[in-house]
C-alpha cells in the first residue's frame, strides 16, 4: 500500500523524482510482513535489471530514519495502475537485481560528484 506523499504513484521515472529521502516529503511504501507487522520503507528507486523491474526500499523506524542501511528489494509490477512487489525467490535473480541496485548506487555517486565540480566556482 503506497502512502500518498507528494501524490506519487511510486513510478519515479514518470516524475522525475529521486525519491531519496522520505523525510523530505518522498514516497514510501508500508509493507505487511509475513509474522503479521508492518514497517514503512522510502522508496529509494524502482530500476530495470535483468529486463525486469525492481524496488529498492529502506524500511525506516518509528522517527523515520534508517538505522542499519539495510535495503530491500522486491520484484516491482504494475497492474491496473497499482504499484506491486513480489518476493525474489530465485538466487540468480536476486544476483542480478542486487547488481542493477549496485549500479545504481554507483550512478548515483557519480551524479553527485559531478554536480558537485559543476557547483565549485573557479579559480580566477
Amino acid at each position: 500500500m503506497m502512502s500518498d506523499n507528494n501524490s506519487c504513484s511510486g513510478d519515479c521515472s514518470a516524475c522525475g523524482s529521486e525519491c531519496i529521502s522520505a523525510g523530505e516529503g518522498g514516497a514510501t511504501v508500508t509493507l505487511n510482513l509475513d509474522d503479521g507487522t508492518s514497517v514503512e520503507c522510502a522508496v529509494l528507486t524502482i530500476y530495470s535489471a535483468a529486463g525486469r523491474e525492481y524496488i529498492a526500499l529502506l524500511p525506516l523506524n518509528e522517527n523515520g530514519e534508517n538505522e542499519d542501511g539495510e535495503v530491500y528489494l522486491y520484484r516491482f509490477s504494475e497492474e491496473n495502475g497499482e504499484p506491486t512487489l513480489e518476493n525474489i525467490e530465485d538466487d540468480d535473480e536476486y544476483e542480478a537485481a542486487s547488481d542493477g541496485f549496485d549500479q545504481w548506487l554507483d550512478d548515483q555517486e557519480y551524479n553527485d560528484l559531478v554536480y558537485e565540480e559543476e557547483e565549485e566556482p573557479s579559480a580566477e
